[in-house]
């Protein structure tokens, strides 16, 4: 039963991180904001996503929260807070941190997952308990908050509004040529893929007339597989690894014609600018975390991963099972990305 039969007058949200769950968020805030557009909307996110959301979403109030700083963190944001109570809370993180953030957090209903999705004792914090989707994917738990809430049911769409200047410094990067941003590690090191096996989808892009651009964040594993990757080409690339804001990458994407990139931040920002993507995956389910509108893309190995180290089928375990072998990626072999780079070019009209 929807909570309110009237747009409420203030709601928060609590989505912390990371890059690609807050992008997947973002597309239901705005679904409030589009049906409800009087409502005043607070998000509390962490420092990385907040300097993400704050530009993107100029009609929403956003609110860092620096997990670094621990307690003191906390304080700062309920201190941010004060003296206000909102109608609702829209808990969207299941984690032990967020809960404790969000006891500071005055609101009527507060709002978290059922018991099929909850964890870390997320359900102790809340009041209402939002039903889960058939779906399994992230995304659709996050819009089943806005129904729970009143909303019409709607399609995820992002309007997200970047400046002149990186969208024109993204444009500086290309050429003439169709281009291909690789995105090639996530923050964790078991989900990205072999520095051979991006050199050799590369080298075939390279061969089919594409611009490759290399891009990610500044940190060690993002860097380390750029040069690695980098080391194995024969031709050069242009490299971006750690040299662009998350809003300059944002604008890349947009402007790219094709991103190709492990299960990790990069790709779902592609899906927010509707640039295609092929996603890597083998140790989320891609039909629980892929990049949403591009879900068909996807390179997976999940199913046999699952099968070969559980003994059952993806069928058969928990939606939200993982995969622990720290080797599963290197089961995708060049083959089959470029077969699907051969497809998606195909489908998607791009390049010559």
């Amino acid at each position: 039963m929807a909570l309110f039969s009237a747009p409420p007058q203030s709601l928060c949200i609590l989505r912390l991180s990371a890059i690609g769950d807050v992008c997947n968020a973002i597309a239901a805030v705005q679904a409030i904001r589009q049906q409800w557009p009087e409502t005043q909307l607070t998000w509390i996110a962490g420092k990385a996503e907040a300097a993400l959301l704050t530009p993107l979403l100029p009609d929403v109030t956003v609110i860092a929260f620096d997990k670094k700083q621990g307690f003191k963190g906390m304080q700062a944001v309920w201190k941010a807070l004060k003296g206000q109570r909102f109608d609702a809370l829209l808990h969207m993180q299941s984690a032990i941190r967020a809960s404790m953030l969000s006891v500071g957090i005055k609101a009527k209903y507060k709002l978290g997952f059922d018991k099929a999705r909850a964890s870390d004792l997320q359900q102790w914090f809340t009041n209402v308990k939002v039903p889960s989707p058939a779906s399994p994917h992230v995304l659709d738990g996050f819009m089943a908050f806005t129904e729970a809430l009143g909303l019409k049911p709607q399609v995820p769409t992002w309007t997200l509004p970047l400046s002149e200047s990186d969208i024109a410094w993204a444009k500086g990067q290309l050429s003439t040529k169709p281009a291909l941003v690789v995105a090639p590690a996530a923050s964790k090191a078991f989900k990205n893929w072999t520095a051979e096996g991006y050199a050799g989808v590369i080298e075939h892009a390279l061969d089919k007339g594409f611009n490759v651009i290399l891009a990610g964040g500044p940190g060690k594993i993002e860097v380390e597989l750029g040069q690695a990757i980098e080391n194995r080409l024969t031709r050069p690339v242009t490299n971006l690894i750690g040299k662009t804001t998350l809003l300059q990458l944002l604008a890349l994407e947009q402007e790219a014609d094709l991103v190709l990139a492990p299960d990790s931040g990069p790709a779902h920002l592609a899906n927010a600018v509707n640039t295609a993507v092929i996603g890597l995956y083998a140790h989320h389910n891609p039909a629980r975390t892929g990049p949403y509108n591009w879900r068909h893309y996807v390179v997976s190995v999940y199913a046999e991963a699952i099968e070969a180290e559980t003994g059952k089928s993806a069928n058969e375990v928990s939606w939200r099972t993982r995969v622990k072998d720290d080797t599963a990626m290197q089961r995708i072999t060049i083959d089959e990305v470029i077969s699907r780079f051969d497809e998606v070019i195909q489908k998607e009209e791009i390049g010559s």
